[in-house]
């Protein structure tokens, strides 16, 4: 294994043996390459500079008790970046061709999988982006595919505990725009008010719905969920919500494996009291407690704003515990990679 101090790993970028490189042009991509250069080379007309022609995705692989490494539904990722593409105009990746980037970058670099144990895992960015020489408000004529990765610690440090959101005056998407998709504006415009909020010590903003503002869409970069009294998984649906792969994965254990009833549907920020718990979810936390959301005026506890409430603890369990392969996965979630010595 590499030099690392794996307890006192965070959320930052570290630059990595290889990185996978694959370019689009006249119609087709190339083959691809594993590369040691981190630095991209492009032209300064590229339109994903000017007009943000790019998207990206982020998924992590995960060392297992046996020393194999686990992917999570990395096909979901393969779909949802090209979902991201047409919205953009930008060519699809063939999904066989992302899945072989990925497993390429994580081979070429597993030793920067955190042990298993460590609660760390590799973080993986794939990125597609709209290059060449060009100015005019048009798509690309070529394309960047590149994924590198990084370790990165767990996300709770001393254990996950709930945090506290603030309701943001600001719209994270319009209504019929590309919330629903990963794009670097959605994330770029959300760093004022994530700003302003960590400014008044609250962990993130919660943003409702640009029509109405009356309904809960996301929190932070994050999914919503909450957990009512008379125990229904519920989780926001909005044309504008970014469709997340963990969101998804949480619907299915919370009805199949512990019994709950799992609905997409409406939050209205009117009708919190009926839920019990509440939380964030996404690849990077897994899931995050809420404490307590403050808007205008009004503060709402959920469970409690020191411990986390018990569905919580145990969706968290679960869902973990299949991504490290210690609890088995429901059929095509997992794929495993072995190591040769």
């Amino acid at each position: 294994m590499v030099d690392i101090n794996w307890e006192e790993l965070g959320f930052s970028y570290i630059k990595t043996p290889l990185r996978y490189l694959s370019y689009w042009k006249d119609g087709e991509w190339d083959e691809g390459v594993l590369t040691e250069d981190n630095q991209l080379h492009i032209s300064e007309g590229s339109p994903a500079i000017h007009y943000g022609q790019q998207c990206f995705e982020g998924l992590k692989a995960y060392r297992c008790k046996d020393g194999s490494i686990n992917l999570f539904r990395v096909d979901q990722n393969a779909k949802r970046i090209n979902t991201s593409a047409r919205r953009l105009m930008m060519p699809e990746i063939p999904e066989e061709k992302f899945i072989e980037a990925v497993k390429q970058v994580v081979l070429a670099n597993h030793e920067y999988v955190p042990p298993y144990g460590s609660g760390g895992t590799l973080y993986l960015r794939p990125l597609l982006i709209g290059v060449g020489d060009s100015i005019g408000v048009s798509p690309a004529k070529e394309y960047i595919f590149t994924c590198f990765c990084m370790p990165v610690g767990p996300y709770f440090k001393g254990g996950m505990k709930p945090t506290n959101f603030i309701v943001s005056d600001y719209d994270r998407a319009a209504p019929v725009g590309t919330g629903a998709v990963k794009v670097g504006g959605n994330y770029a415009s959300s760093l004022l008010p994530g700003s302003e909020a960590k400014e008044r010590s609250y962990s993130d903003c919660i943003y409702l719905d640009p029509q109405t503002h009356t309904k809960i869409e996301e929190v932070g970069s994050a999914n919503f969920f909450g957990i009512t009294k008379d125990m229904k998984f519920i989780t926001p649906i909005s044309p504008s919500i970014l469709p997340s792969i963990t969101k998804y994965s949480l619907l299915y254990l919370a009805k199949e494996r512990l019994g709950l009833e799992a609905i997409e549907g409406d939050v209205k920020l009117s009708e919190l009291d009926q839920f019990s718990e509440a939380g964030a979810c996404g690849t990077a936390a897994v899931i995050s407690p809420i404490g307590g959301i403050q808007f205008d005026d009004t503060f709402h506890v959920f469970y409690s704003e020191e411990e986390v409430g018990p569905i919580t603890q145990k969706l968290y369990a679960e869902l973990t515990g299949i991504q490290f392969g210690d609890v088995e996965a429901p059929e095509g979630w997992i794929t495993n990679l072995s190591i040769n010595k």
